[in-house]
């Protein structure tokens, strides 16, 4: 059996196990979408709705299955994407306003930047793992609009920062209501997606930060030439992109559903399918109970503890690249304005080449490791260039410079082997804080390893970002390593036990989307296999 061998009783792949229809319940066709809130904490809310597939004849649902997924990428797909956009400028804006008049106005010379720029990460350090324990126990969508409207209001107050320390708590608080962002999007594409149709949808919404970036560096370019004696360039960035975020927090919560079960834009028939969808991924859709036995099983799951290191790993790439391009560009000889607008291609590289990676993995089968390893070697071979090749050759340094904007395709490439092979929803929760924390203390690390005094080669930076990528290529390895010989063992335990098929006539496939519903984890169930 592999892993998208899903199939019904009447053979179709990617369905999940159909129940026997219940002849004294009537179909349900137009019903408004039931309250996230009204299932009980130990049950999936998309159970109710999966066993009403029953309900409806194959031909019924094939003839929706189209529509479902037209109708998720037009609202699900623009929202989530747009708010990546917004929330890196977000992240960007103190690296836009560090190239005017920010550092002097506010006494942040030498390693003062440096902290400032790190002590978002504490704050999203601090709030990670509660971050991802409410997406579990709240509704996700209400919970992440909240979220961006607070992070606006705190992103405004940046104006009026005066000092170093004011500027030290707003970063702080900004990371802290950060920090549930990038994982709640996670679970919104999970709850909607098969595991199939997730690696090239994840790496769109995160090349959205390329958008972000190229946005930002016109705007960055624009607000520079402002001369309003009354408001400075670098307030006048947090202003903007503060004003943004307030808009959007209402858009989102207005438009996003909390799972498919709440999703007003389908119909109810429409609803059961997009349940059905993904009952294939083995997970279920959501259970609030919180087990700490899963808990537990977590921090002891050598897959998470890997995938939390290459999490690590990616931070400290991060936390450098994005608070320090402008200063690796100006130390090749380019103004502050024109050291924002060198940053527009970056972006560009993201956009585009991100969103391949996720294609690969979508059309060849098991890749997501593979493609792991392999993405780091472009901007692994960029950080050599920006060490050893002369400085009169900025145009080649700046475009080593620029491949380092590829950190994007690991992130999402982990995010997305955490999402199709972790099982059990306290599991996954705990699997995803481990993650985030560890990927906040690299970015804290990145944040401090540029030393003023080593401009414009910054040899320690430089030496630590090239370590961090080997490592991701080590553990992409031994992740894909892994998982092939789990697959293979749990194979032979279920052919030697004689469990291909079950009671009541099911196969081994339709079990582990029955465990998935059960809530099981991947160690637990004997059917769940994991997707390389």
């Amino acid at each position: 059996m592999t892993t998208d061998d899903i199939e019904t009783s009447s053979g179709e792949k990617g369905q999940g196990l159909a129940p026997v229809r219940d002849t004294n319940q009537p179909p349900h066709h137009d019903d408004p979408p039931k309250k996230e809130t009204s299932a009980p904490v130990g049950t999936d809310i998309g159970e109710g709705l999966y066993h009403e597939i029953s309900d409806y004849t194959p031909e019924e649902l094939d003839a929706e299955r189209k529509a479902v997924l037209r109708k998720l990428d037009w609202r699900i797909m623009p929202m989530i994407s747009l708010t990546y956009t917004i929330q890196f400028l977000d992240k960007l804006s103190l690296n836009y306003a560090s190239a005017y008049t920010l550092i002097g106005d506010l006494g942040l010379e030498g390693q003062r930047y440096n902290w400032v720029a790190a002590i978002f990460n504490f704050g999203y350090l601090f709030w990670a793992l509660p971050a991802n324990i409410l997406i579990q126990r709240l509704p996700v969508a209400k919970y992440t609009g909240c979220m961006i409207f607070v992070w606006a209001i705190l992103l405004i107050g940046h104006v009026g920062a005066t000092n170093y320390g004011g500027i030290l708590v707003l970063r702080f608080l900004l990371g802290m209501f950060e920090a549930g962002i990038s994982p709640g999007i996670m679970a919104i594409c999970s709850m909607f997606y098969t595991r199939d149709e997730q690696p090239l949808r994840m790496c769109i919404f995160l090349a959205f930060n390329g958008f972000a970036t190229m946005v930002g560096a016109l705007l960055g370019f624009g607000l520079g030439h402002a001369t309003n004696a009354s408001i400075k360039s670098w307030q006048l960035i947090f202003l903007t992109i503060g004003l943004i975020n307030l808009v959007w927090s209402v858009v989102f919560l207005w438009i996003v559903p909390d799972s498919p079960t709440t999703a007003r834009f389908l119909t109810h028939k429409q609803r059961v399918v997009a349940v059905q969808r993904v009952a294939g991924n083995m997970i279920g859709v959501k259970t609030k109970q919180f087990k700490p036995a899963q808990a537990v099983e977590a921090f002891l799951d050598i897959k998470i503890l890997a995938c939390g290191l290459v999490g690590l790993a990616c931070g400290i790439i991060n936390g450098g690249v994005s608070n320090f391009a402008s200063a690796l560009i100006k130390g090749y000889g380019f103004s502050g304005i024109n050291a924002t607008l060198l940053q527009l291609p970056t972006g560009a590289f993201e956009f585009f080449l991100v969103p391949v990676c996720g294609l690969v993995t979508t059309l060849v089968r098991d890749t997501r490791c593979i493609m792991l390893a392999v993405i780091c070697l472009p901007p692994l071979a960029g950080l050599i260039g920006i060490r050893f090749t002369a400085l009169d050759q900025r145009w080649t340094l700046v475009g080593c410079t620029w491949l380092q904007y590829l950190i994007g395709a690991p992130v999402v490439i982990s995010w997305n082997l955490l999402t199709t092979n972790i099982a059990g929803h306290t599991k996954r929760t705990f699997g995803n804080g481990i993650w985030f924390t560890l990927y906040a203390a690299g970015n804290i690390i990145g944040a401090n390893i540029f030393f003023a005094r080593e401009s414009p080669r910054y040899q320690s930076a430089i030496l630590a970002l090239s370590i961090s990528y080997g490592g991701i290529i080590g553990l992409a390895a031994f992740l894909g390593f892994y998982m092939l010989l789990e697959n293979q063992r749990c194979d032979r335990k279920v052919q030697a036990e004689g469990d291909t098929d079950v009671a009541n006539g099911m196969t081994a496939s339709q079990m582990a989307v029955d465990d998935g519903f059960k809530d099981l984890t991947d160690k637990e169930s004997r059917f769940f296999r994991y997707a390389l």
